[in-house]
């Protein structure tokens, strides 16, 4: 008997997660899908009210308030972004209700890595911390250091 409670929670649990994981998948989707339909509404109320988007700017590490600012123009113009998920791992603690992921996009900027953190909130799965990366082919890293060398010298002593 023990043995059979022991293998329905087993059973349970990983039915939850993959319910849990959809879940939290179903909502990155939506996100990203507000902002293709430039939907400024949906897409920050699937975010937190504490959220935290980093750009792929140094500069751009922004609360969700400052996030807004920075959107809204794009927003207004009808569309903002499009970033279409080729990849995506998601990682789920329910315990604690949160959650991280990682994506690989497709985007206008060409192929970007996201990652994130997600919370359980009353209202479902919210983005709590979005990181939104380029990404550089090894072979190229040389020439975007170089590239990116004297801006990156003016801005250090600013950062410390």
């Amino acid at each position: 008997m023990k043995n059979f409670f022991f293998l329905v929670c087993l059973i349970s649990f990983q039915v939850f997660s993959q319910t849990e994981k959809d879940n939290i998948d179903t909502n990155l989707n939506l996100w990203h899908q507000a902002a293709a339909e430039a939907n400024f509404e949906k897409y920050f109320g699937l975010m937190t009210k504490d959220a935290v988007f980093i750009g792929t700017d140094a500069s751009e590490n922004w609360n969700v308030e400052q996030f807004k600012v920075y959107a809204k123009p794009h927003f207004d113009k009808g569309k903002a972004w499009k970033f279409i998920a080729l990849q995506r791992n998601i990682y789920h603690n329910s315990k604690e209700k949160i959650a991280w992921f990682d994506e690989l996009l497709q985007t206008d900027l060409g192929l970007c890595r996201g990652s994130g953190v997600l919370q359980l909130t009353p209202d479902g799965w919210k983005i709590k911390h979005y990181v939104l990366s380029v990404t550089i082919p090894n072979e190229n890293v040389s020439a975007v250091k170089k590239m990116n060398q004297k801006h990156d010298q003016t801005l250090i002593p600013q950062l410390k």
